[in-house]
């Protein structure tokens, strides 16, 4: 499905959504990485590297992945299990433009009412999903690992 988002005062820039495959995971990993880096600068120094070997395995067992790419390489991607959001990365260099929005979008029409877990030390993100109807639903002292990242458990205000 093609997509097409208008920012004023440039040309409209195209878009494609597709459900991932396997051969795509390896660049959805670099997109994580990248989004990791320029939006996570409370994980300690090697989180990022110990962390990716769990996106890797994450991507293949997660029920749904469905990524954008702009001329033919992905820039977003959103992973889910039903209703709930396990992963949704930007590429930075697209932070801002309507793609988490689009995939979020995408992924309710498909599950409803959604759910998503965010990093409390991610003030964006936590921003991003309050601005899209989302609200505090729990909070956890660590992360799904046990890792001292604590999380906050977000659902969208109708769910």
């Amino acid at each position: 499905m093609e997509l097409q988002i208008l920012r004023p005062g440039h040309a409209a820039d195209t878009f494609a959504m597709r459900p991932a495959r396997a051969a795509d995971h390896a660049a959805l990993v670099d997109v994580w990485r990248r989004s990791v880096k320029a939006s996570h600068d409370f994980l300690a120094p090697g989180a990022v590297e110990e962390i990716e070997a769990e996106v890797r395995r994450a991507l293949a067992a997660v029920a749904e992945v469905w990524l954008v790419e702009a001329g033919g390489e992905p820039v977003a991607f959103l992973g889910c299990t039903g209703p709930h959001v396990d992963m949704l990365f930007v590429a930075p260099r697209h932070f801002r433009r309507g793609l988490g929005t689009r995939l979020l979008d995408h992924a309710r029409r498909r599950h409803g009412p959604l759910a998503v877990e965010v990093n409390e030390g991610n003030a964006s993100a936590q921003a991003f999903y309050r601005a899209r109807g989302f609200v505090l639903a729990g909070r956890s002292p660590v992360d799904s690992q046990g890792r001292p990242y604590p999380l906050l458990r977000l659902r969208q205000g109708d769910a």
